[in-house]
């Protein structure tokens, strides 16, 4: 095990600001940067993966749309959704991009069963499912030789949007999301810092972190001037 990264909790923040200072980030870092991870929820947004289809666009109405440098075809960003972005320098941990997609849905996966929930990841279509319903989406992009943009779960957010939307490209492709599944009854289930909480040690052991961390607070603001 190494070191564990720096984990950033920003709340709710625009989309492209902090596309843009991930962008910063792995273009700034150097070999001996320490790895971040940054929890976030955003307004509602649409994002289109390098060579994403608009096609896949059905209505998307007054939601903005933004053309981004990740992997992947269409998806939806809102309220009620964690995501989560590992900045992390893969060749440093000798991690590929494989393992490093399934060690994100893994946590997930591992996080859901502690609520009593069976979900599993696809190879042929990125993300978690439970009952063939998509859970967690993941676009990535790896760029001299780390990663950013991540994995996005579903936790308390409005679905009516992705009706607007051929999800990652799969026509009629079904969504679901974490207090439907749980129950709106379940203790906490919308709480989004109180899901963050759940994941971070099954993320930090799948992607093979030492579990003790430091995690702080901050806002998008000292992000993007750091």
């Amino acid at each position: 095990m190494t070191h564990a990264p720096l984990l950033r909790h920003l709340g709710l923040a625009p989309y492209e600001p902090v596309w843009r200072a991930m962008q910063r980030f792995t273009t700034e870092r150097g070999p001996d940067t320490r790895d971040e991870i940054w929890f976030v929820e955003h307004p509602p947004v649409f994002t289109l993966g390098l060579n994403a289809s608009r096609e896949h666009l059905i209505a998307p109405g007054d939601i903005p749309v933004v053309q981004i440098d990740r992997g992947g075809q269409v998806t939806y960003h809102g309220p009620g959704q964690l995501v989560i972005y590992p900045l992390i320098d893969i060749r440093r941990r000798a991690l590929g991009v494989r393992q490093l997609v399934v060690a994100l849905e893994d946590a997930i996966i591992d996080t859901v069963a502690g609520f009593g929930i069976r979900a599993a990841g696809r190879r042929d279509a990125p993300g978690v499912y439970v009952d063939g319903a998509k859970l967690a989406s993941i676009g990535l992009r790896i760029r001299r030789g780390a990663s950013y943009h991540g994995i996005a779960l579903n936790v308390a957010v409005d679905l009516e949007p992705f009706r607007r939307i051929n999800v990652c490209g799969h026509p009629g492709l079904a969504v679901t999301r974490l207090a439907d599944l749980c129950g709106a009854e379940a203790p906490g289930v919308a709480d989004l810092a109180l899901i963050a909480g759940r994941v971070t040690p099954h993320l930090l052991r799948r992607l093979g972190f030492e579990e003790h961390h430091s995690a702080i607070s901050t806002d998008l603001q000292a992000v993007s001037s750091r």
